[in-house]
């Protein structure tokens, strides 16, 4: 209990930090014609992450950054090709879940110029942290 008689919760749930409809050029598919030129990828990203113990210490050190997130999902696409969604879409995953306290990510990769008359065609995967 807190000095003010409410019960104290904080550090025993989660919450999600997301990135909705990031679009990066991105060198990826199977065929010849997508190994010469970049094509548009979005990606979605909802990832539960343990409550630090006080979010009222409003601190950046108790929070995964989604810029960070952000970033590094831009450094993947620098280097280098990718055959398939479902291989960024764990890759992905992985950055995610780099920090112990993430506990699970689902991740959807879309190329959205692929199909024509689809707004996109991809896949989604869910991961949680491995056990320690």
């Amino acid at each position: 209990m807190t000095t003010t008689g409410t019960p104290d919760t904080a550090g025993s749930g989660v919450y999600k930090i997301f990135v909705r409809d990031l679009v990066v050029p991105w060198s990826i598919g199977i065929h010849d014609h997508e190994h010469i030129k970049a094509q548009r990828v979005q990606i979605n990203i909802d990832l539960c992450v343990r409550e630090p113990d006080d979010f009222n210490a409003d601190s950046y050190a108790n929070v995964i950054c989604y810029a960070d997130i952000v970033e590094q999902v831009r450094q993947l696409a620098d280097k280098g090709h990718i055959s398939l969604v479902e291989t960024l879409a764990h890759r992905v995953a992985d950055i995610c879940l780099e920090d112990s306290r993430a506990e699970s990510v689902v991740v959807r990769t879309e190329k959205l110029d692929a199909i024509t008359g689809a707004a996109g065609v991809g896949v989604e995967i869910h991961r949680n942290q491995p056990a320690s």
